[in-house]
């Protein structure tokens, strides 16, 4: 019998993702671990696999949804079955059947009452979740665009056709702007505003889901998150040397965060009491060592975790932050790959600024800001040196770590910086 493939919960606490994408058409005969079906959360694209060989009979969920998790999104089927009738079975599963591939009604959907229709009173049309969305982020009406979907309802493909429609009719007013009446002068473009004008112009950026997620991610922490600051200051001449060494002739370049991330994990080892989250209940210590890594994208920060360090090689980390890093930035990286770890790296360094304090990703105990390595004058044994030197602030916690033991790790973490060599063993 045909059974219903349903949106995954991705990731604790989601209650809905987007219907990314369809990689197998309907119809095409697919294999157990086959992605099927590629699915956005707030800050990854994640692949759902088949968990047994099939071939899907319907989509019932279209490109750009976004879904409830629990909802069924299409319905399979064995290889070896015929299904002469899925619509019937579709009913027989409890769920309506669609017209081919459009998406079925979404649970709850909110109307939207339009002008009134003479002799009918009000007519109510309804609109996805994500139409109501994309239309509000456009500065459209809902109420002012027409519905392709089931019953007239308002989805995705109208919001995008009816804000395609503005533009080419912007376009068309500028192209058909001709030069000011015979007889007239143009207007003259003023490089400043009348004395009376109002204030300078604004443009509002709207909120995309991880920005929304972030935010709320940061809000989180820094009203649950009792935050302490730990400073350090190294020397890193040896650091860089160290680094110089490694990428002679090698096939992976080694970055100065690559050699940070395996300092911290070390010190991780040398401190293990920082090694640990905070549950709520208890404070949860760990034997790996797990580090997320700070990447910058075009759609906001994300902080993959490179799971296990202190087993890892210097090239291994290299090789996976690259990874990482690429798929960041092409949306690639999987639910999984974003959650755990007890420990953050925020890398400023390559934008100039010397020091800065990061917020905790919680429930990880702790984040290291790190500045950029700069030339200064310092004191060595008496004597006035120019030494390259390297910057830190270690946000901590409160709750799970006391100000000693962060103390500890920041000694700790300075000398392994200073004597680098100790980090690769």
């Amino acid at each position: 019998m045909p059974e219903l493939l349903r949106m995954p919960e991705i990731a604790a606490a989601t209650t809905s993702a987007t219907l990314a994408g369809w990689p197998v058409a309907v119809n095409t005969r697919f294999s157990a671990s086959d992605v099927i079906a590629t699915v956005e959360t707030d800050k990854a694209v994640v692949d759902v696999e088949a968990e047994s060989d099939g071939v899907i009979l319907r989509t019932l969920v279209t490109e750009g949804s976004e879904v409830e998790v629990g909802t069924a999104i299409a319905v399979l089927a064995r290889p070896d079955e015929t299904v002469d009738d899925v619509d019937a079975a579709l009913a027989a599963l409890g769920v309506a059947a669609g017209n081919g591939n459009e998406p079925e009604p979404e649970p709850e959907p909110v109307p939207v009452t339009v002008a009134p229709v003479a002799g009918n009173g009000h007519t109510r049309r309804f609109a996805s979740p994500l139409a109501r969305r994309l239309a509000a982020e456009a500065g459209l009406l809902v109420t002012d665009l027409a519905g392709t979907g089931p019953g007239g309802r308002i989805v995705r493909r109208d919001v995008e056709a009816a804000l395609a429609h503005r533009v080419a009719h912007e376009e068309a007013d500028v192209r058909d702007a001709g030069p000011a009446p015979s007889g007239e002068s143009a207007p003259l473009l003023s490089a400043q505003p009348p004395a009376d004008a109002p204030a300078a112009g604004y443009t509002d950026q709207p909120l995309s889901r991880m920005r929304r997620a972030v935010a709320a991610r940061l809000i989180e922490s820094t009203t649950t998150a009792p935050h302490f600051y730990v400073r350090g200051v190294a020397r890193v001449d040896a650091l860089l040397q160290l680094r110089a060494d490694l990428n002679e002739g090698a096939d992976v370049r080694v970055s100065v965060n690559d050699l940070l991330v395996k300092a911290v994990a070390k010190a991780h080892q040398q401190v293990p009491e920082m090694n640990v989250v905070w549950t709520g209940d208890a404070i949860r210590s760990f034997t790996g060592v797990d580090v997320a890594v700070a990447v910058a994208t075009d759609k906001g920060l994300v902080t993959p975790v490179l799971t296990g360090v202190e087993r890892r090689s210097i090239t291994e980390v290299a090789r996976a932050t690259q990874d990482f890093a690429a798929r960041a930035r092409e949306g690639r990286l999987q639910q999984s790959e974003l959650e755990g770890g007890t420990v953050t790296i925020s890398n400023l360094g390559m934008y100039g600024v010397e020091e800065f304090a990061a917020i905790i990703n919680p429930p990880q105990a702790a984040i290291l800001a790190v500045g950029a390595a700069r030339q200064e004058a310092v004191v060595s044994d008496g004597r006035l040196e120019v030494a390259t030197v390297l910057r830190v602030t270690l946000s901590v916690d409160h709750r799970p770590v006391d100000g000693a033991i962060a103390a500890r790790w920041m000694a700790a973490f300075v000398a392994l910086l200073e004597r680098p060599v100790r980090i690769l063993s």
